[in-house]
């Protein structure tokens, strides 16, 4: 039996384990890349464990996040991560040259290599044939100290593409029709690997929005075969010397297999508020629209910006919408200015916002009152276009188009013939934002702005473990709820203290200072809890306010991860009718807490029903350890031989 594309890249880099399904396996890293949202915490973490120079073939640290500087802070912290670069063999990204996901596809991504990225939106450099995985600061901390990554081995699911897409249909169609199959937790356990006969009608730019929004399926990431248009891409680049072939065996194995009709499918998109609440655009078309956001990681390509740039020539943006447009990378942005794209982009009526995540994470434009705002984005969760009542749709460039200069949802097929663009010969290569680190790291003073403050360290777990349920929640709590990220809380993502002020806020506005007066407890979830950002702040900052443990229906992938990591018990219940015998209020005790976990059966006393809750904690050995340890830095440091 071959292997599929998955099992060869894993196989290549195993450094324990075996690759079943479901089993626990450590495998090299080659790559990592942080950006300043979740960097900052990743490299306090890698000081940490006082190891002199990273030991990857390639680390880079971008800034796109934080880059509104309306106070000292968010300056700071680039300082800080510059001169933190410098010292340990980093290379520094500057601000204003892209979007580190845009940029490391660009400029670094290497197929066939392992890349892991502080950031759940990593899987997008999948596109150009790397095992490219979203983790919290810690495990990329630890991967950049030269430890493995250790992840439950995936399920591996077949998507097979047929046929090629129609006129005015994209790639954002085709992972928009995949979470509306699958919903926002079918590839949770997954590595979704594309193949087909119409992946080769598709460039890298386009694998690379497919494997962006595989984060919204909860995969583990996605990935296509390197090819002669992976090629092609690269030798645009002026990196072909980087280009390995990669496909899966004709007769390799999947443990699952869906199949994605191009010809068949339509303009599509994501209503609120969520990325799977999918429908067909002329299902919805008529709907007046405010506000048109065009970029993100998702969606800011030369190739998806020339295609707008052509929509938009001769048109003027509706009196009634505001059209923001952000180019993701420097050399997107040079190269529609030198070819006057740029200027019929203007012309029409866009405002150009700088080359940053921007209006994605809620860094500006938030929309207005009761707004209906069309992204090109690979989220709309409630709240996390800064403006509460707003409705965020997520859609294809095209449709993002068409609908600024009609007012309304529109299908762009309306508009007669679509604009046609071809990749390049050669992109405009210009590498000078990105600042290589110094050769002799001991000469560097590492700079720390006032705003910077120590990050919370876990004890080791305690034989009883006892605390009120602060909080209960309900399905799909994301990352947003849990830590919002909005533009006045960003500039303190190294304050760990500032931001417990705001935990858990969108759910219940009296959760910090509950959580204060009772010394933390407990917090109760429904399915996927933890959906969403890769941000370890959703788990640190429960850690600084006390929490224990937090019981769940499911989890998600990256958040239960942190939380082990945080050494916060991530239970799921054996029998989830059991979510209704706890409340909020009630006060959980879980006695000889250690050997229980040992067990992976956790049985909970709940004191104000006089019964016992049984959860699971289905994890390796290894991470029953590094709770036991009180979290993942205190394990690093006991086993650091």
């Amino acid at each position: 039996m071959g292997k599929n594309l998955v099992q060869k890249i894993i196989e290549n880099h195993l450094v324990s384990g075996v690759m079943e399904p479901g089993s626990e396996i450590a495998i090299r890293i080659d790559q990592t890349l942080t950006q300043d949202s979740t960097g900052t915490m990743a490299y306090l973490q890698f000081e940490a464990m006082g190891i002199p120079r990273v030991k990857t073939k390639l680390s880079v640290a971008y800034i796109d996040h934080n880059t509104l500087q309306a106070g000292f802070e968010n300056a700071d912290d680039h300082k800080y991560i510059q001169t933190v670069a410098q010292k340990y063999g980093i290379y520094f990204s500057k601000p204003g040259n892209g979007i580190c996901h845009q940029v490391h596809l660009e400029r670094f991504g290497v197929p066939g290599w392992t890349l892991l990225g502080s950031d759940s939106h990593t899987p997008t450099c999948g596109g150009i044939g790397m095992l490219a995985i979203g983790a919290g600061g810690l495990d990329v901390a630890v991967a950049m100290g030269g430890g493995p990554y250790y992840l439950t081995m995936p399920k591996v699911c077949k998507v097979e593409l047929k046929g090629s897409l129609k006129p005015w249909v994209s790639a954002k169609d085709i992972i928009l029709e995949v979470l509306r199959r699958l919903s926002v937790k079918g590839g949770v356990g997954k590595i979704m690997e594309y193949c087909g006969e119409g992946v080769k009608h598709l460039s890298v730019p386009e694998r690379a929005t497919i494997t962006n929004m595989g984060a919204e399926l909860g995969a583990t990431t996605s990935i296509f075969p390197s090819d002669e248009r992976t090629r092609e891409f690269l030798r645009a680049q002026g990196r072909e010397e980087n280009w390995t072939p990669l496909a899966a065996d004709e007769d390799a194995s999947y443990d699952e297999h869906i199949i994605i009709d191009l010809d068949s499918l339509e303009p599509l998109i994501a209503q609120p508020h969520s990325p799977d609440n999918v429908v067909k655009v002329k299902d919805i078309e008529g709907l007046k629209v405010d506000q048109v956001a065009i970029g993100s990681c998702t969606n800011s390509s030369y190739m998806d910006l020339m295609k707008v740039a052509g929509i938009l020539k001769g048109k003027t943006v509706h009196p009634s919408v505001s059209l923001v447009i952000s180019p993701g990378s420097k050399q997107v942005y040079t190269m529609l200015a030198e070819n006057g794209a740029l200027a019929d982009l203007i012309d029409a009526g866009a405002r150009i916002l700088e080359c940053a995540c921007g209006p994605c994470i809620g860094m500006g434009q938030a929309p207005a009152t009761n707004a209906v705002s069309l992204r090109t984005f690979n989220r709309n969760f409630y709240g996390r276009s800064g403006t509460m009542s707003a409705d965020v749709y997520l859609v294809s460039p095209e449709v993002a188009a068409a609908s600024a200069v009609f007012g309304e949802i529109t299908d762009p097929r309306k508009l007669g013939a679509a604009p046609h663009v071809d990749m390049p010969q050669s992109f405009k290569i210009n590498d000078n934002l990105v600042i290589p680190p110094a050769e002799d790291g001991s000469k560097v003073e590492v700079v720390r702005g006032p705003n910077i403050k120590p990050f919370p360290i876990n004890k080791p777990l305690a034989e009883e473990i006892s605390g009120s349920v602060l909080l209960k929640m309900g399905d799909n709590i994301t990352t947003d709820h849990i830590m919002p990220s909005n533009a006045k809380l960003l500039p303190y993502r190294s304050n760990i203290p500032h931001l417990s002020d705001y935990c858990l806020v969108p759910v219940d506005e009296t959760f910090p200072k509950r959580a204060k007066e009772q010394g933390g407890g407990f917090l109760v979830g429904g399915h996927n809890y933890g959906q969403g950002s890769s941000r370890e702040h959703a788990a640190l900052v429960p850690l600084y306010l006390g929490i224990k443990g937090v019981v769940a229906k499911s989890f998600a992938r990256i958040h239960m991860a942190n939380l082990i990591n945080s050494g916060i018990l991530p239970l799921t219940f054996v029998d989830e009718r059991d979510y209704d015998n706890i409340q909020a209020g009630d006060r959980l005790v879980i006695r000889d807490s250690i050997n229980q976990l040992k067990s992976g059966i956790i049985r909970i006393y709940n004191q104000q029903k006089d019964i016992y809750i049984d959860t699971k904690l289905d994890v390796s050995e290894r991470l029953i350890n590094v709770l036991i340890a009180g979290g993942l830095l205190n394990f690093t440091k006991e086993n650091k031989a």
